[in-house]
């Protein structure tokens, strides 16, 4: 793994409202070894060169430290929105662990995103920041077929495996859900599919789903992602290009529909969708160091 210079490692964010209530963000490494074909962060308006090759930053975790102690606010710090924080390097370099420590610390809450099981290691660290402050995990699950997921997610536990992820997080009291981001069309956009992963996700404790039905293209992710379109599934490129033109977001057809059913099943097993309400629920207020949780 390569290591670069940087400067600072916590973000305060303006977006937070909008996307799981978090206050701060932050990367701790640069690229992602997983290859999945749809990944918005290979767009070119990221700047990050050679996005398979995965990066640490030198000092990252003295720099947080340094940037913790200041900070009065002790808000919640999403990790790994850009880039997976549990690649494989992470199994030698402990640096999200280190992260973990540090936000338990100095009591500040933790949004993580990510694909992969190797969260299980830090369990430990979650629970102590969940009694201080708030948690919330995020695992990516955009198909419950293992062979399909292992198509479009090369390099990352199967589906089967990140929802017993969610199961054991979730029995050990941490609030864990997924984002059904994004949903490809024409591949992942099946209703039976679509039932099938909400039903999975409450008999695994997921607490939310979120999904905005559809996908981003641009610049280098389109060019990534149509030539895998023609590796593995043979003439899809060409139904893009005539269904979406040269669009950002790119809905599946049908929307309405599928939402309704998405929406029907999730109120089915009594699973949270809309952003204000997961942030609602796990979300807790923070008056000095007293804890009030909203319920």
């Amino acid at each position: 793994m390569e290591f670069i210079k940087a400067k600072t490692i916590l973000t305060k964010v303006k977006y937070g409202a909008e996307w799981y209530g978090i206050d701060y963000n932050m990367n701790l490494y640069r690229g992602c070894p997983h290859k999945c074909i749809y990944c918005d962060s290979r767009s070119s308006c990221y700047h990050i060169d050679n996005f398979d090759v995965v990066r640490g930053k030198v000092n990252s975790l003295s720099i947080l430290e340094q940037e913790l102690s200041k900070k009065k606010e002790k808000g919640v710090i999403g990790i790994g929105s850009m880039s997976d924080t549990y690649n494989p390097f992470e199994k030698v370099y402990k640096i999200t662990r280190g992260s973990l420590k540090l936000i338990a610390k100095y009591n500040f809450g933790v949004s993580i995103d990510t694909k992969s099981d190797l969260i299980l290691r830090d369990i430990d660290l979650l629970k102590e920041i969940n009694a201080k402050n708030s948690v919330i995990v995020k695992f990516t699950i955009t198909t419950p077929n293992d062979d399909l997921s292992q198509v479009i997610e090369p390099n990352v536990c199967v589906s089967s495996k990140r929802l017993q992820a969610i199961k054991t997080l979730s029995d050990s009291g941490i609030f864990v859900g997924i984002m059904m981001n994004p949903v490809l069309p024409f591949i992942t956009d099946k209703e039976e599919d679509i039932k099938t992963l909400v039903r999975l996700a409450y008999e695994n404790g997921a607490k939310f789903i979120h999904t905005f039905m559809g996908m981003t293209l641009r610049g280098n992710e389109r060019d990534y992602y149509f030539q895998k379109l023609d590796e593995y599934f043979k003439g899809l490129k060409e139904k893009y290009i005539k269904y979406y033109g040269d669009r950002y977001n790119c809905i599946v057809p049908n929307y309405k529909y599928l939402f309704k059913v998405f929406v029907d099943e999730c109120n089915k097993y009594g699973i949270l969708y809309k952003m204000s309400d997961i942030i609602k629920a796990y979300k807790k207020e923070i008056i000095g160091s007293e804890q009030l949780t909203l319920f």
